[in-house]
């Protein structure tokens, strides 16, 4: 079968240290590329194609934003968010579909709880059921959905890979990466997922996160604009307590995690990262990133050790802490 990059062609990113003894070891890929677009470091086999899962989420976004769709602030934020289904998330989501005279029901992604605790209990205690609008990838769905209505595009389908918004999608993302991806499967959230490499990847999503304003180019403008959204409303693009949010809230950094360990993160200054933990876990992908920045000079050293502190990477042994999940590269 086809896949992805073996065991063999990884390399170690993290680890996880128990009272000074190293427990288990975090593999996989990673790239980063200097302001300039240059590659500035390689680890592992970074050529091979991976499934972008969330990270995917940028260019999607695009895609709706250059559809004649209007998306600004907090309602393009939550457009590339994997969202943590606060009640606030919830209202943006909402509020998409209310641009499109939809209910929730039109959404494809599958009924959900939040993953934010305390409105996972809200929910439980008002005993409401779970709903596809609590579903991290609902703000996606609900851009996809008012770019169908606003082009007449059937509402059906719309997830197929030949639906003229799913093929939208895979253009912006083949012009942004520059490379023609090597699959496509169903992502867990129903969407068309594309396998493209990670040096690609972090191509793509520097030419979104670096896009000027002033472009004459809508493609770029919107980028811009998708950009500039995220780092101005870090809490839509993922919520409380919530890595991404985390990183972008601390340090201006533009971050998007995705499934299976698949991250990719942009210093202020343009300096791009993509990587693949190769077993699936995404504990460490945040901690990896701001660690693959920081050694190339993009973000501060000692600013990086504290939002490691936030992103709840401690070992504990009881109730103590007794050690850490760290980045080795």
């Amino acid at each position: 079968m086809t896949g992805t990059f073996s065991v063999s062609d990884a390399v170690e990113l993290a680890v996880v240290e128990r009272s000074g003894f190293i427990e288990s070891r975090h593999a996989g890929s990673a790239v980063v590329l200097s302001p300039e677009g240059e590659l500035l470091r390689s680890l592992g086999d970074t050529r091979t194609p991976v499934f972008p899962r969330s990270c995917l989420k940028p260019f999607q976004a695009v895609a709706v934003m250059t559809s004649g769709v209007s998306l600004r602030g907090e309602d393009a934020a939550i457009a590339t968010a994997s969202h943590s289904g606060t009640a606030a998330h919830v209202a943006l989501v909402r509020g998409l579909l209310g641009r499109a005279s939809l209910s929730a029901s039109a959404l494809g992604c599958p009924p959900a709880a939040p993953s934010d605790q305390v409105a996972r209990d809200e929910l439980i205690r008002s005993g409401a059921p779970r709903d596809r609008v609590y579903m991290n990838c609902s703000g996606k769905h609900a851009a996809m959905l008012l770019a169908c209505v606003a082009n007449e595009w059937p509402l059906d389908g719309y997830l197929d890979p030949e639906h003229p918004l799913q093929k939208r999608i895979l253009d912006v993302l083949e012009r942004f990466t520059g490379e023609r991806p090597a699959a496509t499967a169903v992502d867990g959230c129903g969407a068309p997922v594309h396998a493209v490499s990670l040096l690609a990847l972090a191509r793509g999503i520097q030419k979104i996160t670096t896009a000027a304003t002033s472009s004459p180019f809508a493609l770029y403008r919107e980028a811009a604009a998708l950009t500039e959204a995220a780092r101005e409303h870090p809490w839509a693009v993922g919520g409380p307590g919530q890595p991404d949010t985390v990183a972008m809230e601390r340090l201006g950094v533009f971050a998007k995690v995705g499934a299976e360990g698949v991250m990719v993160m942009t210093a202020p200054n343009g300096t791009t990262t993509a990587l693949k933990v190769l077993d699936g876990s995404s504990r460490a992908s945040t901690i990896i990133a701001l660690r693959l920045l920081a050694a190339a000079g993009a973000v501060d050293d000692a600013a990086v050790d504290d939002v490691q502190t936030e992103l709840d990477l401690w070992v504990m042994g009881g109730e103590r802490r007794v050690g850490q999940i760290r980045a080795t590269i």
